[in-house]
């Protein structure tokens, strides 16, 4: 699932200085911390995959707790605390520089898990699978995965998915993937397709504009491409979902 390494590190390097590194949204974010079922008082939380840090700011700040940071690219954690110390949030944030993948923490060490957009680099089910024994009893966690919303996707769609991301499935085959994975469905939320662009494709969008010519792989960029006018014809089709899961 992961690009090779020099894809990776042209894709880092496009996304420098975004507000993020994939599709999401603060508003639709806290509406959905709001909705969580009752948690511990000084909840132990991780976000896993966490890039610049959107998602990890936002819990710091709904929690006022502290929060580790896992990501493998150092240049992102270095972002994450930049914005931490401007948002007055360095002393919740705790930036973690290691495989989410291979975590060796304590079972049952948190009672949020959050991972926005990176567990499909593992696979969806064998995220959650890894991730399984960290979630204490009571606890939640909240993982968002690109999703097919209709079993039937359109041509195009279907043909640059089935090579970017082979394991792509519907929200039914995801919830089998969730049982299978030791986890209970507590809801479920689609990422609405504006929030694609007011938070992330269209920053994208601009960076692109403003790369200088040699920067990042000119493949990169059309595969880029490709995939903003992809979501722009088909957004109906498939998109970021939320799954909010307890322990089974």
């Amino acid at each position: 699932m992961e690009p090779p390494a020099h894809h990776l590190a042209d894709l880092i390097e496009l996304h420098r200085g975004l507000p993020r590194e994939g599709p999401g949204d603060a508003a639709f974010a806290r509406e959905l911390l709001r909705s969580l079922p009752p948690l511990p008082a000084q909840p132990r939380i991780a976000d896993l995959g966490c890039g610049s840090g959107a998602g990890a700011l936002l819990l710091a700040e709904h929690f006022r707790v502290p929060v580790r940071a896992v990501d493998t690219a150092a240049v992102l954690l270095d972002e994450l605390r930049e914005r931490a110390a401007a948002r007055g949030l360095a002393h919740l944030i705790t930036p973690v520089l290691a495989d989410m993948g291979a975590l060796d923490w304590p079972p049952a060490s948190l009672d949020v898990l959050w991972s926005e957009g990176a567990a499909y680099s593992l696979g969806f089910e064998q995220a959650l699978t890894r991730w399984r024994a960290l979630l204490a009893d009571g606890g939640v966690a909240v993982v968002s995965e690109m999703t097919w919303f209709t079993e039937t996707p359109p041509a195009a769609a279907r043909d640059f998915w089935a090579t970017a991301y082979p394991t792509l499935g519907t929200e039914a085959q995801n919830l089998r993937r969730v049982q299978r994975a030791g986890f209970k469905l507590i809801d479920m939320r689609r990422l609405p397709a504006a929030c694609w662009w007011t938070s992330y494709y269209g920053p994208l969008r601009e960076r692109i504009a403003q790369l200088a010519p040699g920067t990042v792989d000119p493949a990169v960029l059309r595969e880029t491409a490709e995939e903003i006018a992809l979501f722009e014809a088909h957004s109906d089709a498939y998109g970021y979902v939320f799954y909010v899961l307890a322990a089974a």
